[in-house]
């Protein structure tokens, strides 16, 4: 999986790729035969973060986490045949630009049954 996630004092308007960027790589991650799915997010500000304490008590508060100032502005899910490919997909993604990054994870894969 990819994890886009822009410069967290970016402008929002101006994250060092355009819209047409962002067509080419949906084209060439398509036409590669790797797409497996994808989507980019709203904005922060519709963002909730639900979290439950031990004794079961739930606290919903507006936006991401606190305690960082990464976001998380959109993923992909590629079927690539190992790390080094994904790296290579990941460096062409417009999200990588701007002082953005792009975090590279493996889905986990839990046994049936």
């Amino acid at each position: 999986m990819l994890l886009i996630h822009p410069a967290p004092d970016a402008d929002p308007n101006d994250f060092g790729c355009t819209p047409a960027d962002w067509i080419a790589f949906d084209k060439a991650v398509n036409e590669a035969g790797i797409f497996v799915s994808g989507e980019e997010l709203q904005d922060l500000v519709t963002a909730t973060t639900v979290r439950v304490s031990q004794t079961g008590e739930r606290t919903i508060t507006d936006g991401p986490f606190a305690e960082t100032r990464e976001l998380l502005g959109g993923f992909y899910v590629i079927d690539v045949p190992n790390l080094d490919v994904a790296l290579d997909w990941a460096a062409r993604c417009p999200g990588s630009r701007g002082g953005g990054g792009v975090e590279v994870r493996p889905v986990a894969d839990f046994p049936q049954g």
